[in-house]
């Protein structure tokens, strides 16, 4: 199957689209955090009812997203790891940290992570204010009291705390801005959100057949379920497994799950390869490939993960539905305080 890929330049800031062969595109829609988008209108945000997403936190999370004066070197964002052209991934293995050491997982898309209780690969977060802050003294070593007085001695930036929270930059505030910009990136209206809703041009028959298999024979529904495209549960698929000292993920915390990592969300999955926790698989065929064939066997294994004896033809198929998941959300890159 040839699959052609078309780039498309939105708002004239170099941040692409990819408008891939067997699913239907428009035009990216218009950034809006606040509105959900076509496939999770019912999905609810994970989120404090006493911290209310707005436009005015999303806007000040976003500047603090790609700021690097938040790191401890002041050249490293959350978006050194986390780009939107990439669907919020960075299209390596794993990534370096502001220290210059590798982190030893790979960088999880930032879109749709609001709907998780659990962050990290192996969940350890239980909210996504904790990963942020975690994140963000660990892979960025920001210092935040010290980045808030930094940040309180800019005006643009004083100015945006106060509509945003009528408070000043604090250890608090600057995570629930962050932790507001990341509820606000929500990845639907897909070419499958869109064909599920009536428009069957949107996916091409292969694409079609794909989603048949997905939600039938080849059983990926079980785990990668709707409308996320996750169980947000954990399972050993035998990834890493084989080395000297695999990393034993959720083992660390549930001695049940030695091995096991959350399901990764499969909205955006054609734009974030390298993956698996790892980044130890290049491409999305390879990784259907190996998930259709049952994993890699060790003693953990989840018996959902089973050889499916699929065709080469079913292979495609699928990926040529996975590709159907990309969304059409806009997103303009901010400008930064001086």
């Amino acid at each position: 199957m040839t699959r052609s890929l078309s780039i498309l330049l939105v708002a004239g800031i170099g941040l692409s689209t990819l408008l891939l062969s067997g699913c239907s595109g428009d035009a990216a829609a218009a950034e809006n955090p606040l509105q959900p988008p076509k496939g999770l209108e019912s999905t609810q945000l994970v989120m404090s009812k006493d911290d209310p997403l707005t436009a005015a936190k999303y806007d000040l999370g976003k500047q603090l997203f790609f700021d690097p004066r938040l790191s401890g070197s002041g050249k490293t964002g959350c978006v050194s790891c986390h780009l939107p052209e990439h669907a919020f991934t960075d299209q390596r293995k794993v990534s370096p940290k502001d220290n210059g050491k590798n982190n030893t997982r790979n960088s999880p898309t930032m879109y749709n992570t609001g709907y998780l209780s659990e962050l990290y690969w192996d969940g350890r977060k239980p909210s996504l204010e904790s990963n942020i802050l975690a994140a963000w003294t660990g892979q960025c070593g920001g210092k935040p009291a010290e980045v808030a007085t930094k940040l309180e001695g800019i005006s643009e930036y004083k100015d945006a705390f106060q509509a945003a929270f009528e408070a000043k930059p604090s250890e608090d505030t600057i995570v629930r801005a962050l932790a507001a910009f990341l509820r606000g990136l929500r990845s639907g209206d897909s070419a499958y959100d869109r064909f599920q809703a009536g428009d069957k041009s949107a996916m091409s028959e292969a694409a079609q057949q794909g989603w048949a298999l997905f939600s039938g024979k080849a059983g990926c529904i079980v785990c990668h379920q709707l409308p996320l495209f996750t169980d947000r549960l954990y399972h050993n698929v035998g990834i890493g497994m084989t080395a000297e000292k695999p990393d034993i993920g959720r083992g660390k915390i549930d001695k049940s799950k030695m091995g096991a990592f959350k399901t990764p969300t499969l909205r955006e999955i054609a734009k974030t390869g390298p993956y698996f926790h790892d980044g130890s698989v290049a491409t999305l065929r390879e990784a259907v490939k190996v998930m259709a064939s049952g994993g890699i066997a060790n003693p953990h294994k989840d018996p959902l993960v089973m050889d499916r004896q699929l065709s080469d033809d079913e292979i495609d198929q699928l990926v040529a539905f996975l590709e159907c998941l990309s969304g059409n959300q806009g997103f303009t890159k901010p400008t930064l305080p001086e």
